[in-house]
């Protein structure tokens, strides 16, 4: 792939979600517009179905719409979420680890394409996207797909927005899962720029490895 782009919005003590029922907006309206405006430029947008489930984002962009995809092995994803609506280009993609893909292709139906992956981890998934014609990739969570591709170190770039509150104990779901991260205090990543969108601090750093090999 040409690029692949990890963005995640948190807390300041690196939750992404608390254990409320209701949705938490961690980006200010500044930082979510970029986002939109940034899903526009990349072919594909990548989340997690638990990230569907609780949260039901649209993943539009502003200008060209990107392919919306998701990992899952039960396909337990409402026939009623924002992910299967119809923009007048593709259907949205559906990965399902090979063992798993004749039931989730029997539980998604035509709502969307069901592709199998022959490996159920990051390199396996930018192959199969890769396969379909998607050459650049935006991933937004959850933290199980984040954790995906930050420990493989497949990507090029990582933006992070950075909310002004604690969460403490109703913190729900940490940045990252724990694993075995390439890019560790011997491999940093190079910072490029750390900016104010609305109340929210934003952190943008590169991948200066060959990451997509």
């Amino acid at each position: 792939m040409k690029a692949i782009v990890v963005s995640a919005a948190l807390s300041l003590d690196g939750f992404l979600d608390d254990d409320r029922a209701e949705r938490l907006v961690l980006s200010s309206p500044e930082d979510f517009a970029e986002v939109r405006s940034l899903r526009s430029e990349y072919d594909a947008i990548l989340v997690g179905a638990e990230t569907i489930r609780r949260d039901d984002p649209s993943l539009r962009g502003t200008g060209v719409q990107p392919r919306r995809v998701t990992l899952t092995r039960s396909g337990a994803i409402s026939h009623e979420a924002r992910f299967f609506a119809a923009d007048g280009g593709d259907r949205s993609i559906v990965l399902a680890p090979h063992d798993a893909f004749a039931a989730v292709r029997e539980r998604i139906g035509e709502r969307a394409e069901v592709i199998p992956l022959e490996r159920a981890d990051a390199r396996g998934i930018v192959a199969a996207l890769e396969r379909r014609g998607i050459s650049s990739l935006f991933v937004e969570g959850g933290a199980r797909v984040l954790t995906m591709f930050l420990s493989a170190g497949l990507f090029t770039h990582l933006r992070l927005s950075i909310a002004p509150f604690f969460l403490g104990a109703h913190g729900r779901a940490r940045f990252v899962e724990p694993a075995s991260f390439r890019h560790d205090k011997d491999r940093r990543l190079h910072l490029l720029a750390v900016r104010t969108l609305g109340n929210c601090a934003v952190l943008d750093f590169e991948n200066t490895d060959d990451a997509l090999r």
